[in-house]
Order: structure tokens, then C-alpha cells, then sequence
């Protein structure tokens, strides 16, 4: 049994001393012998739709809203109002709307589920409730989409008064 141990770690040493002697010989050859150690190119990382490879944006939906605030106005505490948000995808690529969602739940968006297609346009639905509310009234409509930025702010104000 010893003997067997003996023998075992006996081939072990051996065998890492030329290991360490081949590695050895390695680092002192010629650097002529020597081969290039492999890089990898900037240009692997660019692509068409990267800030610094083109100026352009390609293969990317847009908005391109009339206009991205509507203000309602005054009104009295209890009316619901309702104003379309018309855009049209700018870009060239299918414009996807995932989300649309109201600052609070006063502010209610309908939008398209459907892709919209490059030059076509569609509408954003915002119901405003101004039950409870008084005065000044500032609320935000957050638009996620398949743009660059994927988000997207449209606004309502309004005045609410109290009789």
C-alpha cells in the first residue's frame, strides 16, 4: 500500500517539474517566436443603430405627436373630458405602443394595440375625471414604446373650479 502511494506521488512530482521546466522555456523564447495575442476590433460592437456609428437613426419607429400637451381649460368639479392625441410613426420601422399609463387614476389613456406602420398615424385617447379635484391641474400620459427613447410624456392641464 505505501508502496503504491510512494510510487503515486513520486510520477506526480516528476511530472509537474517538466511541466514547470516546458512553461519555463516558453517565456524565455524569442519574441520573433512568439505569436500575436488575438484583439478584438471596436467595429464587432458597432452597429447600425450605435450614436457613434451613424448620425442617423435606421430601422427605428418615431412619434411625431400634432401636439403633446392639450390644456381642457376650466371646468367644474364632476366633468370627464376627453382630447385624441394624433401622432404619426416618423420613423421606418412598425411603431409598438406597450403601455400608456395616467399620472393617477384620474387620467385615463386609450391607445392603439396594433403595430403602426412607417407614415401612418393613430391617437391617443386621455379621459381626464375632475371629480374631487380642485384648481390647477397638471397630469402626465407615460407612453412605452419601440422608440429611442422607448419613453415617451404627453400632457393635460386643466383648472377645476368649485361651485
Amino acid at each position: 500500500m505505501y508502496r503504491i502511494l510512494l510510487i503515486s506521488t513520486a510520477v506526480l512530482l516528476f511530472s509537474c517539474g517538466d511541466l514547470s521546466k516546458e512553461v519555463g522555456n516558453n517565456t524565455t523564447a524569442p519574441a520573433k517566436e512568439k505569436q500575436a495575442e488575438p484583439s478584438l476590433s471596436s467595429n464587432l460592437v458597432m452597429n447600425d443603430k450605435t450614436a457613434e456609428s451613424s448620425s442617423e437613426k435606421t430601422g427605428m419607429p418615431e412619434f411625431k405627436f400634432e401636439k403633446e400637451l392639450h390644456d381642457f381649460g376650466q371646468l367644474v368639479d364632476g366633468e370627464k373630458v376627453s382630447y385624441s392625441f394624433k401622432f404619426t410613426n416618423s420613423g421606418d420601422a412598425p411603431l409598438i405602443i406597450s403601455n400608456a399609463k395616467g399620472s393617477c387614476g384620474c387620467t385615463v389613456p386609450n391607445w392603439p394595440r396594433d403595430p403602426i406602420a412607417p407614415g401612418e398615424s393613430g391617437t391617443i385617447d386621455v379621459t381626464f375625471n375632475s371629480s374631487g379635484r380642485s384648481g390647477k391641474q397638471n397630469k402626465a400620459v407615460n407612453l412605452t414604446a419601440n422608440t429611442n427613447p422607448s419613453r415617451k410624456v404627453i400632457n393635460i392641464t386643466s383648472e377645476v373650479i368649485t361651485k
